[in-house]
């Protein structure tokens, strides 16, 4: 459990470097730690994890001790009497070592289901940040709507003006208007949205659905990108369960090794003996006692063979599926690095339009002081202002949460 703490230490230190949350937002950093307390999935792996832990109890046992008790029927006679009853013991021991080593097996295999737990908790607190950015865009991309629309209705009183002055007509008002209807149509819809989504953020903390989720007012891109080291990438938990997993065929080959060795028994037989009536000699009804030594030796062992090559394809297989999530994961990595570089570069593309199109709504509302105004060129100004805070939401969102996933394939 304390590698699983370091994990959520380090990535939570690197959350920290993005962005700081103001005013009354809840903090991501504890939003995470609840759903790393309280989601199913990941109590779910811990289980599995425990049972497989308490598997060492189960297999730390010796085979059961065989009792048998027998009655004569017809009572052979002896020199010394009838033998009346016979009750017998006998405990068969596994060759030497071979209790530990399916000790050493089972606690390989906990140790790949650990692995899931890293695995898990990692995934999940990617899936937790994920969510949160796009309840940040979803937001931010709200309050953008009703700006606009307020800029709107700013244009349609000066049409109406215009219209009285006999400077516009009619029609540019209803464009106006109709403009403000599907921008508001526009906003109900990431209403709608935001609470798909923030079902889904509730769920990932194992809470009701309909609890409120308050995220940041603004984020920006740091002006710089945290410092990556590639090469941890070959330190990942997926690619670390890889390894578990060889290593857990490995002594499932040393205890298959093991019991191919004989099994040595030890036992007692007890026979009860009657007395011969009339008679007086030593050890007249004398019980007998018999202690036994068996020794079980596996002479047809095309069994244990069978299970060497087995292991042998099995760890080839591994190494197979190891390489072929190395070369899944590098290329998730790359892809996000790239995604994210390209997030950067259409930001600061974003932000220089933006800057542009401000400056022309500026030169339209000098234009209307002078007496003219085309109501064509504000709505075409309009729009692209709109579609360039749009894309600018956009950037942000893209950025975080490929550096959520680089966090998760690196960190």
């Amino acid at each position: 459990m304390k590698q699983i703490k370091s994990h959520i230490k380090t990535v939570f230190i690197l959350c920290s470097l993005f962005f700081v949350l103001i005013g009354n937002a809840q903090q991501l950093e504890t939003l995470i730690d609840e759903a790393l307390t309280n989601n199913p999935e990941i109590q779910k792996f811990e289980l599995q994890y425990k049972r497989a832990s308490e598997k060492v109890n189960e297999i730390n046992t010796i085979p059961n001790t065989e009792f048998g008790v027998g009655y004569f029927v017809s009572e052979p006679e002896t020199r010394t009497g009838a033998q009346r009853f016979k009750v017998s013991a006998k405990q068969m021991l596994p060759w030497f070592g071979t209790i530990t080593s399916r000790e050493d097996y089972v606690s390989s295999l906990a140790d790949a289901k650990y692995e899931d737990i890293v695995i898990a908790k990692r995934k999940l607190m990617a899936s937790v940040s994920q969510s949160y950015y796009n309840l940040y865009a979803n937001k931010a991309k709200q309050e953008v709507l009703t700006e606009n629309i307020k800029l709107l209705e700013t244009y349609e009183t000066l049409a109406l003006t215009s219209v009285e002055v006999g400077k516009a007509s009619a029609v540019d008002v209803l464009r106006l208007q109709m403009r403000q209807n599907e921008m508001q149509q526009l906003k109900e819809v990431l209403q709608q949205q935001f609470l798909a989504e923030q079902t889904n953020f509730n769920n990932l903390l194992n809470r009701n659905n309909d609890v409120t989720v308050n995220v940041i007012d603004s984020l920006m891109i740091p002006s710089e990108d945290f410092d990556m080291n590639s090469e941890n990438l070959a330190l990942h938990p997926e690619l670390l369960k890889y390894d578990k997993l060889y290593q857990s065929i490995e002594q499932s080959e040393l205890l298959n090794q093991k019991e191919s060795s004989p099994m040595i028994g030890f036992g007692l037989d007890y026979i009860n003996v009657s007395k011969r009536p009339n008679m007086d000699f030593t050890d007249n009804g004398k019980d007998i006692v018999m202690p036994m030594v068996s020794v079980s030796i596996p002479i047809f062992n095309k069994k244990y063979k069978s299970q060497t090559k087995q292991n042998e394809l099995q760890q080839q297989e591994i190494t197979a599926q190891k390489q072929e999530r190395l070369n899944a994961l590098e290329t998730l990595l790359d892809k996000a690095i790239n995604e994210r570089i390209s997030a950067r570069i259409s930001y600061a593309t974003q932000t220089k339009n933006l800057q542009q199109a401000k400056d022309a709504e500026d030169i339209l509302i000098k234009s209307y002081e002078t007496g003219t105004i085309d109501f064509n060129d504000v709505l075409d100004i309009q729009e692209l202002q709109l579609k360039f805070q749009i894309n600018q939401i956009e950037s942000i969102k893209t950025y975080y949460v490929q550096s959520t996933i680089i966090n998760y394939l690196i960190q």
